[in-house]
């Protein structure tokens, strides 16, 4: 599975950019990938916060999780232009059929594909050697570009995980 993703970044925004990571319970078809994207840029092109344009993008990363990026070096996010986004995520999950907003379901890479896993099977897949310290995670809790860039896809080992379960690296 080819997991480069940064080519894909837009290099005009600040590091601190803000991130919103949103992870589909299920694959987007190709024809409804294409339909997302199309929503994503709508979205972004006419995404404002008090009537100033926000320098945003959005992009659907491995037909599955949606990434919103808002560089406010120009233009902060408040409250409306926030809710404005998650309106359209919503507005995705309906059109859809898709869950956007379970942080209780990990997103790893095993066996060269993307495996979900509840948060509550996790210790049995790790006892079970299907997920070890060295399996990749995405760490959906990156909050900037910088973390999106450096701190996404990283080994069960390296993340918030490592602390609430015990680990053995392959």
């Amino acid at each position: 599975m080819n997991l480069e993703y940064k080519n894909l970044l837009p290099v005009n925004f600040d590091a601190g950019s803000r991130v919103w990571i949103y992870q589909s319970n299920r694959l987007f078809g190709m024809m409804e990938a294409l339909e997302v994207e199309k929503i994503l840029t709508a979205f972004t092109d006419q995404w404002q916060a008090h009537g100033a344009p926000v320098k945003g993008f959005a992009t659907l990363f491995f037909g599955q999780f949606i990434v919103l990026i808002a560089d406010e070096t120009q233009t902060g996010v408040s409250g409306c232009s926030t809710d404005s986004s998650v309106r359209m995520i919503k507005a995705i999950e309906e059109q859809f059929g898709v869950n956007l907003f379970d942080r209780q379901l990990l997103a790893f890479v095993v066996k060269d594909k993307i495996q979900l896993i509840p948060m509550a099977q996790l210790a049995p897949a790790i006892q079970g050697g299907f997920i070890t310290g060295d399996t990749l995670y995405f760490n959906n809790l990156a909050g900037t570009k910088d973390e999106l860039e450096n701190n996404w896809i990283i080994p069960v080992k390296e993340s918030w995980l490592k602390s609430k379960l015990p680990l053995q690296s392959a």
